[in-house]
């Protein structure tokens, strides 16, 4: 029995549990997979949008700004990488410089601050690798960059730290009202909840609709990526974009907190919730599009491609769905791009509000604040003999490609939530993230998740579920 649950662990629903474990409550979060931080919260364009393409007036205006306000401090607070890089809109034709004065407009009726029109030197002295064609842009100094995967798994730290439970491995498949509490079937578990918070990503649709009479769909829209290697992530220091089409803010360039260089997302509706496969003529597309604002760019150092799904909304209101849409369900629904930027003023918002339907007092013993796992790699040299000196397993470095020690492994493994998986590892502690993607330190990795999880190799996973990566033994082992 609980007074609320969270039903998503992406970075709304993490950010909405950590915002209710202020109050004196029981709570719980859901999550269909074995770990944070695994749907669209994973993969997505690591920007901190400024706020100047949402509509006046809509949820996404509103939310953006907030959220953009609030990252800085909750970065401190949390311990995760985040960067004010600023950004650039392009425009490539005289014609279009009104379009790009609207967007100004816009982003200043929105609440945005700094924003003004850049061209001819001013522009190409900010951006030297910029095209020649960039014949203006609008400039937004409060852009910014953040680490997603340290920014969901910080927040879920915190909230469980602050008591919230963690139900993994949880996909919710029923949920119904019963004498005034919601019955929630997940996985092999039945759980009654005064409350509930829907944050479960392109799936939102699908628990909205057990639950309210007006019915939603949630069209999957994919985005494909280029990463390329750190030695070209100085190539651009502000992020991207190019004026703003039908589908979004376009295929943009942007260095990423940890040095890499990225390039994407296409925007394609697809008709499967799990197709986050990429395609020759997406990535295709993605570089085109990219070098259209910076030409030349070295793909050959392309060290991964990825794609992730937004939950783009059917219908004609281009908005987020946030607030209570049956008596004590209270839906995130469609949160697409500014999703990341939103989350913490989405999560703050959505526990305000419940906590007002329960009328639950905050607690005297919240604990605002969360430590990370020391990186070995951005220590000083007389902190990281100190590491050492008090634990010798962070002088074991595990993956060259990041200096990654195997103290911050086993650091990753035991934390609440932790890691139970090397995509799980990869998220916390960036090992196999690197130039050769896992190729000399996953067989190491599987090694100390298998030792200090205490299951069998063959057990393990890539990224939960049946994706094992060993199917046996090559030869009999002896006793």
């Amino acid at each position: 029995m609980y007074d609320a649950i969270v039903i998503g662990g992406g970075a709304v629903g993490c950010a909405t549990a950590r915002e209710l474990s202020r109050y004196d409550l029981r709570l719980a979060l859901c999550e269909k997979h074995e770990d944070v931080c695994v749907g669209t919260s994973k993969a997505n364009s690591a920007i901190v949008h400024a706020g100047f393409d949402a509509v006046p007036g809509t949820k996404k205006a509103h939310f953006n700004v907030a959220g953009s306000r609030m990252m800085e401090g909750l970065s401190r607070e949390l311990d995760f990488s985040y960067r004010r890089n600023g950004a650039l809109v392009l425009c490539f034709n005289q014609k279009d410089l009104p379009r790009l004065e609207e967007l100004r407009e816009r982003g200043e009726k929105n609440g945005v601050e700094g924003l003004r029109i850049v061209s001819g030197d001013e522009l190409h002295a900010l951006e030297g690798a910029l095209s020649s064609e960039a014949v203006a842009a609008l400039y937004a100094p409060t852009s910014a960059i953040v680490c997603p995967f340290g920014m969901t798994i910080a927040l879920a730290e915190n909230a469980a730290q602050n008591g919230v439970e963690f139900f993994l491995d949880s996909p919710v498949t029923n949920i119904v009202r019963r004498d005034g509490l919601y019955e929630i079937t997940a996985g092999d578990k039945i759980f009654q909840t005064r409350t509930v918070v829907n944050a479960a990503g392109v799936y939102s649709d699908t628990l909205h609709n057990m639950v309210c009479e007006h019915k939603l769909s949630i069209v999957p829209r994919s985005g494909e990526y280029c990463l390329l290697d750190k030695k070209d992530g100085h190539l651009v220091e502000r992020t991207i974009f190019q004026l703003p089409g039908k589908f979004g803010k376009g295929v943009l360039v942007t260095p990423t907190v940890h040095g890499n260089l990225l390039i994407g997302p296409t925007a394609v509706d697809r008709s499967d919730k799990e197709a986050t496969n990429t395609t020759s003529g997406g990535l295709a597309y993605a570089i085109e599009m990219a070098g259209r604002s910076v030409p030349n760019l070295p793909m050959r150092d392309t060290i991964t491609s990825f794609c992730g799904l937004r939950a783009h909304l059917e219908g004609d209101a281009d908005d987020f769905i946030i607030g209570e849409s049956a008596d004590g369900f209270f839906d995130a629904v469609g949160i697409e791009s500014p999703g990341l930027s939103s989350a913490p003023a989405i999560g703050q918002y959505l526990a305000q509000c419940v906590a007002q339907k329960l009328d639950a007092a905050e607690k005297l013993t919240f604990v605002p604040t969360r430590k990370d796992i020391p990186h070995l790699r951005e220590l000083p040299f007389k902190e990281r003999q100190a590491l050492v000196r008090e634990n010798a397993a962070y002088g074991n470095i595990i993956c060259r490609c990041e200096q990654i020690s195997e103290g911050e492994i086993v650091d990753a493994i035991h934390r609440v939530p932790g890691a139970r998986s090397l995509d799980g590892v990869k998220r916390r502690v960036r090992a196999g993230m690197g130039r050769c993607q896992g190729g000399f330190c996953s067989p190491r990795v599987m090694e100390i998740l298998s030792r200090e999880l205490g299951i069998a190799q063959t057990e393990l996973t890539k990224s939960g579920g049946d994706s094992r990566l060993l199917v046996g033994y090559t030869k009999e082992v002896q006793a």
